[in-house]
């Protein structure tokens, strides 16, 4: 059964399938999606989250098969590295380093001091600070968790035995995950002549003078004008999900898209609203 359009999504009561602990990620929009996909009169044959991230809506539709193949598709250097090392042979390498590494502060210096070259070895550093870094914040700047949980500090978020299970986890249906390093907006118009195709977008949020993006990512600059032309070209279905502001939704109306409001919790747990974005939002009840 859907959530009533009012209702906020308890996350708990969503599997957990991404290894990071992403600022930002949608899943309490999971319900929303499958929602959305079951509206559909037909099974996307590709279903792409261009700004992918900890992936969770796309690893959603990949674990419980919403659609025939999932492609992520993300910028960033080091995030790249987790999904790459994850979807190759090197994923079991992934999960017995992180069920092997004895998390304290001079242990965690020490390894994030080395400099490394390789993939995997990025991979695990990665995941590290995703983990270990106030936040889960990685861009620079951000700082190593002082307190946490209960006065745990910097093991407030280290759950080796939850990631690299997790990790596992991917790994097992990696036949339906494409991860491709790129540009979000280059990759939407790869697929945007393909009208079985489904993609959910969900850009920084650096639009409308927010600066939340600028502190969450690296690659935070985007041209929302451009995405927004693009995507209206898109001849299969798209969502997208943008921070409430009046400047947005102009924007949306402006290519002839649908929107509406929809409740959320940000990381304290305060309700807020953004802004689902697509061509036919009726199903949204």
């Amino acid at each position: 059964m859907s959530p009533p359009m009012g209702h906020v999504v308890n996350v708990a009561s969503v599997p957990q399938r991404s290894p990071f602990r992403y600022p930002g990620g949608k899943t309490w929009l999971v319900p929303r999606i499958r929602q959305w996909l079951a509206y559909l009169s037909w099974k996307p044959s590709i279903f792409l989250e261009p700004f992918a991230g900890g992936a969770i809506v796309g690893l959603t539709v990949a674990f419980e098969k919403l659609a025939e193949k999932v492609v992520l598709v993300e910028l960033d250097e080091q995030v790249t590295a987790v999904w790459m090392t994850i979807l190759s042979d090197d994923c079991e390498w992934l999960a017995e380093r992180i069920l092997s590494f004895d998390m304290n502060i001079e242990n965690l210096k020490k390894e994030l001091s080395h400099k490394t070259t390789s993939v995997k070895g990025t991979a695990f550093q990665t995941i590290l600070r995703n983990r270990t870094l106030h936040g889960g914040i990685m861009a620079p700047g951000s700082g190593l968790i002082k307190y946490g949980e209960n006065g745990k500090g910097i093991k407030s978020r280290w759950y080796p035995q939850t990631i690299a299970r997790r990790i596992r986890a991917i790994a097992d249906i990696r036949d339906r995950i494409e991860f491709v390093h790129g540009d979000g907006i280059q990759s939407i118009c790869s697929y945007n002549t393909l009208k079985d195709a489904a993609m959910f977008i969900d850009p920084p949020y650096t639009a409308a003078g927010k600066m939340a993006g600028t502190r969450l990512y690296k690659y935070f600059e985007l041209d929302h004008e451009r995405l927004f032309a693009e995507v209206s070209k898109v001849q299969g279905d798209v969502l997208l999900t943008y921070d409430n502001a009046p400047e947005l939704a102009e924007l949306a109306l402006r290519y002839g898209f649908d929107i509406r409001t929809i409740q959320m919790k940000n990381t304290h747990h305060a309700k807020m609203t953004e802004l689902l974005i697509g061509r036919n939002l009726n199903w949204l009840k």
